[in-house]
């Protein structure tokens, strides 16, 4: 092989390594842009099931929300889930405390993983007790913006 070849070699898989560390670096931003936005979603969305606040949350829920929920029952639809846990009285919560310990972007996904500890009042079930409990949300990009798509929460065991 010729020098030149060697050169010309070298100089393109130094630029491939440099353009791949680039596209690496505006991938992580943009990752990193997506989780930002969705975890502030996601403390809107803690607020609003706090306050019962109905309107807030039909806009963070997306139409085809799904919740299996720690009491046992998976509800399809954000209406249903509106008039079981918000109507029917189960998000009913004095406290309601949220932390985040895992977030993953995965295109237009994006998922969540934590503990809430709540503090139920009222009818709602467990009225009165601090409920600790694990919880994973996945938020979906539809069209513009990214809505609560599924929901899974169960309690924990008293300590």
């Amino acid at each position: 092989m010729t020098t030149k070849i060697v050169a010309a070699r070298a100089a393109t898989c130094l630029v491939l390594v440099l353009f791949s560390g680039a596209w690496a670096d505006a991938r992580a931003q943009k990752s990193s842009s997506v989780e930002d936005v969705v975890r502030a979603l996601d403390e809107q969305e803690r607020a609003a099931a706090q306050k019962r606040d109905v309107a807030a949350l039909e806009r963070l829920w997306s139409e085809d929300f799904t919740v299996n929920a720690p009491t046992n029952q998976v509800v399809v639809g954000r209406r249903a889930v509106m008039d079981v846990f918000v109507h029917g009285g189960i998000i009913n919560f004095e406290t309601f405390e949220r932390t985040i310990e895992f977030v993953r972007v995965e295109g237009d996904l994006v998922f969540i993983m934590g503990s809430e500890t709540i503090r139920p009042v009222g009818d709602a079930p467990m009225a009165g007790q601090t409920v600790r409990r694990r919880f994973t949300n996945v938020w979906r990009k539809e069209g513009d913006t990214w809505r609560l798509f599924m929901r899974h929460a169960n309690n924990l065991p008293p300590r």
